[in-house]
């Protein structure tokens, strides 16, 4: 399938699940920016009670999942430095300062991708992230 394909066999529960795969993350998002792992873990149930689904509704689960588990990774990562920072004799340096404007750069980009990602889901639009969509082509079978 291309990217921003629309696909006419969908049904309207398909789209509507898809599309709630992505919000996932955004409504936990709320809880979540403490401790990024409620995201994950939030995302992670709902692609596990989706994956038996049909193959649209899978797919866009793992793609948000795949997802889910980079941001992970990069907000965890800026909590333990900051915790390190807080709690040693270590200062604010330049590349911890990089390192978090890169990390809100990608955290809004995620964050607005993941909304567009809903809105065209919802609408049966198959879209595909980069890197995320081949990973997910990749790993899940029709």
């Amino acid at each position: 399938m291309d990217s921003n394909e629309f696909i006419k066999d969908i049904q309207d529960y398909e789209k509507e699940k898809a599309s709630n795969s992505y919000l996932m993350s955004v409504v936990f998002l709320t809880l979540g920016i403490p401790l990024p792992i409620v995201n994950l873990i939030a995302t992670f149930i709902f692609y596990i009670n989706n994956r038996k689904g049909t193959y649209f509704v899978r797919w866009h689960c793992l793609q948000a999942l795949l997802s889910q588990l980079t941001l992970f990774v990069i907000n965890s990562v800026a909590i333990v430095w900051l915790l390190i920072i807080l709690f040693s004799a270590l200062t604010l340096g330049n590349l911890f300062i990089s390192y978090v404007i890169t990390l809100i750069l990608f955290n809004m980009i995620e964050f607005s991708s993941t909304v567009q990602g809903a809105i065209k889901t919802r609408k049966g639009i198959h879209t595909k992230w980069f890197f995320y969509g081949a990973l997910a082509d990749h790993l899940c079978k029709k």
